[in-house]
């Protein structure tokens, strides 16, 4: 696709960012159904909204923006719900690990699961999928010192939960994903 046709419409980029809204809402979510819902939802909001989007500026962060803003919707209005009525996700952590790397990645995917979806979405957005913290900011829709304020306090609540010391990598070789929402250190804030 040219990058003249991008800058006539932005429809014809939605595509290109689907596997980065399905990566981040089941992050959110923590079930890939509800994510698939809830970009479809994103998808759709943003294609009857397309006029509202100012063409030059960040597509990914507009689009990541409305998903944030649909899921803690929905969130809203279903707070009191049980979210696995039908033991779906308790059925997977039952799973034992094959080996060590994987026990390690299951005893981090049940921490951060542990997170408030607050701090798990600014980890996955300044860490996992690289927006700086001015991006995250914007997106989110709070000043960056509380972008900065957060990741450092998840990325701690986190190396408590896996008692991690100082500088300690919370899954040894193999957790790139683990890195990437933790920091380039393992344990120490960006």
């Amino acid at each position: 696709m040219s990058a003249e046709i991008s800058a006539m419409d932005p429809r014809e980029e939605l595509v290109e960012h689907l596997p980065a809204l399905r990566a981040f809402a089941i992050t959110l979510t923590r079930n890939t159904a509800a994510a698939d819902d809830l970009v479809q939802d994103t998808i759709v909001k943003a294609w009857t909204n397309i006029d509202k989007f100012q063409v030059g500026t960040n597509l990914r962060a507009w689009l990541f923006t409305i998903l944030r803003n649909t899921f803690f919707s929905d969130r809203r209005k279903r707070k009191r719900e049980v979210a696995d009525p039908d033991g779906i996700h308790a059925g997977r952590l039952a799973e034992a690990p094959a080996h060590d790397g994987k026990l390690a990645f299951n005893d981090f995917s049940v921490a951060f699961d542990r997170l408030s979806p607050e701090h798990r979405e600014v980890l996955i957005l300044v860490g996992a999928s690289g927006f700086s913290y001015d991006e995250a900011a914007e997106m989110i829709g709070v000043a960056t010192g509380t972008v900065k304020s957060r990741a450092n306090r998840a990325r701690q609540r986190l190396c408590e939960m896996l008692e991690l010391a100082q500088g300690e990598d919370p899954v040894g070789s193999s957790g790139d994903l683990t890195k990437a929402v933790m920091g380039s250190s393992g344990v120490e804030a960006a």
